[in-house]
């Protein structure tokens, strides 16, 4: 496990939270007003990725949360996708891309070092002490 005691400690969690309170605001207008599609995707892979950080934080165990931080991995991928989506759409700017797909990278970068990190930790988390 990771050395901070709560999950809101970890700077992956926060930057996370950031990115899913942007796109509940940036999907609030334009042409994501009208497509419930693609606003309610982008909302669950930015909700799932914190959620499931937060959860596999307070599983206690290194297996599982490695496990959920990968399935939060995956949800930032699914963003960067519907990200290209809305940008082709025109429902987002260039500029607006960039920024987005950019965060949304970094966090995936952030996972992949966390993963790396537990794998290798003799920390095997508070259940196996």
């Amino acid at each position: 496990m990771s050395k901070q005691k709560q999950f809101e400690e970890l700077e992956v969690w926060k930057c996370s939270k950031e990115l899913a309170v942007l796109l509940y605001q940036l999907t609030e207008d334009g042409g994501f007003k009208k497509d419930f599609g693609l606003k309610d995707q982008l909302r669950r892979a930015g909700v799932s990725i914190v959620s499931n950080i937060a959860e596999g934080f307070e599983r206690n165990g290194n297996k599982e949360f490695i496990q959920f931080l990968s399935i939060a991995k995956g949800s930032a991928g699914e963003i960067r996708a519907q990200l290209y989506i809305a940008k082709d759409l025109n429902y987002l700017s260039e500029e607006a891309f960039i920024s987005l797909e950019s965060k949304v990278s970094s966090i995936s970068k952030m996972l992949s070092g966390f993963i790396n990190y537990l794998k290798q930790s003799d920390l095997k988390g508070v259940k196996f002490n």
